[in-house]
């Protein structure tokens, strides 16, 4: 997800890496620090694959500023990646750091089609019965409802998780409805 989000910053505006850093971390929050070893061999596997360009500029002292900048290929394979979504690795729609970078930047695909296809699966996977914890037996795994758990604490964790997934699928849903009606 790290490529997807610097393609995505990137697809708005040219950047110098510090900001391009500062742009992730500011998405992936504390969750998922972005550390220079992390990313500068992102931005370099991106650059080598052709997909966007470093670009020297005089520095405000005496180094010269990188300026990374998207190149055609680059905009397409965003868009591809952005399109493919949850297609052959659920991942991007299940993992909720990948589905938030996945939904950071879908507003760059042009077609609302293609859009509620990317929402589509995420609504299956929140659509289906999920939880952190499930009873194991001889009829195989069910999932554990809040209402279930003794302890309070993993009650919590559940009862968290419903409502925040009550509120995006209701979301989804309103979405989803206003680009069915602007296709």
């Amino acid at each position: 997800m790290l490529e997807l989000a610097i393609l995505g910053f990137l697809y708005e505006q040219p950047l110098h890496g510090y900001e391009l850093r500062r742009r992730v971390a500011q998405l992936t929050g504390h969750v998922r620090p972005i550390a220079d070893g992390t990313l500068y061999p992102a931005i370099k596997r991106l650059e080598r694959a052709a997909l966007l360009e470093r670009r020297a500029e005089p520095g405000s002292r005496a180094a010269p500023r990188h300026t990374l900048t998207l190149t055609g290929a680059g905009r397409a394979e965003l868009r591809r990646r952005l399109r493919e979504a949850g297609e052959e690795n659920l991942a991007d729609v299940s993992d909720e750091n990948r589905w938030f970078t996945v939904l950071a930047f879908l507003r760059h695909l042009a077609d609302p089609d293609a859009q509620a296809a990317v929402l589509r699966r995420r609504l299956a996977f929140l659509e289906r019965p999920s939880s952190f914890f499930y009873d194991y037996d001889a009829s195989g795994e069910r999932p554990l409802s809040a209402e279930e758990m003794d302890d309070p604490f993993r009650r919590g964790v559940l009862a968290i998780a419903r409502a925040t997934s009550r509120a995006e699928l209701r979301w989804l849903r309103a979405t989803l409805s206003e680009l069915d009606a602007s296709a």
